[in-house]
């Protein structure tokens, strides 16, 4: 969660409730079980670490006490690291797609190109899972646990053509 904060703070500085309405978007009814609070849970987090500073709102008349959040040059070094993160399959598809849709609106990378690193890395995985497989001797357990890292390998590379049509498909819009 932190990440995906700071990458839509790498777009325009922003309050808790403007970017929990940006992640009920980029979520959809997914993130209708995500409360105010967990935003500004984690933006206290990052301005502890350091990664966000808060300034005062000039342009809300109606909340002059509103904090409105803005990454420090760390906050920025650590979204292009975020970036930069091939870190399937311990990612899951919401936080991909969460990094999809920031790094999109943010103009940080193009998601086309994110998802084609990804889907390197997890060729890469499924080639050394289908030698794996192809070393174990038959009525092995470990085949069970082998053809599961396939088969989900495979499912996660069907997803990522679907990102990458949409994400075409926006991008030729």
């Amino acid at each position: 969660m932190q990440d995906v904060v700071l990458a839509l703070l790498a777009k325009e500085p922003s309050h808790g409730y403007e970017l929990k309405a940006r992640l009920r978007e980029a979520l959809g009814t997914l993130g209708d079980a995500m409360n105010a609070g967990q935003i500004y849970v984690t933006l206290t987090r990052l301005e502890k670490a350091g990664l966000v500073d808060w300034v005062q709102s000039d342009g809300l008349a109606d909340r002059p006490d509103r904090k409105v959040y803005a990454l420090t040059a760390e906050g920025h070094q650590r979204v292009a690291a975020w970036i930069a993160e091939v870190s399937w399959p311990r990612l899951a598809p919401a936080d991909f797609h969460l990094k999809l849709v920031a790094v999109a609106a943010a103009r940080l990378a193009d998601p086309i190109a994110l998802v084609d690193v990804q889907r390197r890395e997890l060729l890469r995985r499924l080639r050394d899972a289908q030698r794996a497989a192809l070393d174990e001797p038959d009525g092995s357990y470990a085949t069970l646990l082998v053809e599961g890292l396939v088969l989900r390998l495979q499912a996660d590379l069907t997803w990522l053509e679907a990102c990458e049509r949409t994400w075409t498909t926006r991008r030729d819009s």
